[in-house]
């Protein structure tokens, strides 16, 4: 692999990276310094082209100043190398820290939304002209439809039959009932505020999985914004609410809203939203909180306790933001 980058030094280690749900990554230290090295997934959906599409993404933002960590050019002047039919990109190496909302001051707080903001208008200049293929005629990404109630309720069954069948119940499975019986409660007292369809929705280009473990922080700064898989036409407004949700929920499920209104005020005057655009944001991701079960999914149908540890809170932010929901909508519109 390294014989192929003619400035990267000879190799003197290789080691895996742990953290993170779906990565896989390397640290690489060779004689000339250190590496990340991703590969990327052999999922067959996500082409070359598509990894090639990041790259020039994250080398323009880097040339308006966004902090990002584009990856390095092999001897041919391609970004993506295949070795036995694997994918693989080599990135420098970029010192710091993962933080949290908990970890973050509200002067932070309102830097996070700049930068999203300056995400969202950087890549609507860089990626003038690109087509997202996920994106539908008529301007609609993939998969924008709100889920349908009628459908949760069948997934919520499925759900407790298999939290209520295991041979060896434990304090998950308990809460695991628990919150899907509440769950279908609730979908069955708001049904009827499920989110309208708009014609064109406020699309944009977007990173698309802007949390903390994909922002790396030198003190108090942010140096460099990773892992631009997901990087799509979306509703931008959209990817402002669920970060929030990821940043600043706290372990009880409830979101510190005095720096989702810091951060959300940063992140409308940095990316020219209304807020009529983020109060449209904050009900669908709202929705699609009530609706989402993806940690249980993980668990009962594929077996896949990796996600566990974030279920208390994830579960608890639902029941929370339909209770204080207008409180959020201010937070966000203000």
């Amino acid at each position: 692999m390294l014989r192929r980058y003619p400035h990267a030094g000879e190799p003197l280690t290789c080691t895996p990276l742990s953290q993170g749900l779906l990565n896989h990554g390397y640290r690489v230290s060779t004689t000339r310094g250190s590496y990340f090295l991703k590969h990327h997934s052999d999922d067959a959906t996500r082409g070359r082209a598509t990894i090639v599409r990041q790259h020039r993404a994250t080398r323009r933002l880097q040339s308006l100043g966004v902090p990002v960590a584009p990856p390095v050019e092999a001897r041919d002047g391609e970004t993506v190398t295949e070795i036995a039919g694997h994918r693989y990109a080599l990135h420098p190496w970029v010192d710091g820290l993962h933080r949290g909302g908990a970890q973050l001051t509200l002067a932070q707080s309102t830097r996070l939304g700049t930068l999203l903001g300056a995400v969202h208008t950087g890549l609507a200049q860089v990626m003038d002209g690109e087509r997202d293929t996920e994106t539908v005629p008529g301007g609609r990404p993939a998969g924008y439809a709100s889920p349908e109630a009628a459908d949760t309720y069948a997934l919520i069954g499925d759900l407790l039959a298999a939290a209520r069948g295991r041979g060896t119940r434990d304090s998950f499975d308990e809460l695991a009932e628990h919150r899907l019986r509440e769950r279908r409660t609730l979908l069955e007292r708001y049904a009827d505020r499920r989110p309208p369809e708009p014609a064109a929705p406020a699309t944009g280009w977007v990173h698309g999985d802007f949390h903390p473990l994909n922002v790396l922080y030198r003190d108090a700064e942010p140096v460099a914004i990773l892992d631009w898989d997901r990087l799509a036409v979306q509703p931008r407004a959209e990817e402002a609410v669920r970060a929030a949700a990821i940043f600043f929920v706290r372990p009880a499920g409830e979101l510190d809203l005095a720096k989702v209104r810091a951060y959300a005020r940063a992140y409308r005057q940095a990316a020219g939203a209304g807020a009529a655009e983020l109060a449209a944001a904050v009900h669908r991701v709202w929705w699609e909180r009530l609706n989402d079960f993806w940690i249980l999914r993980w668990r009962y149908c594929l077996n896949d306790r990796r996600a566990d540890p974030q279920f208390p809170a994830v579960s608890a932010l639902a029941v929370w933001w339909t209770r204080e929901y207008d409180a959020v909508r201010e937070a966000f519109t203000e």
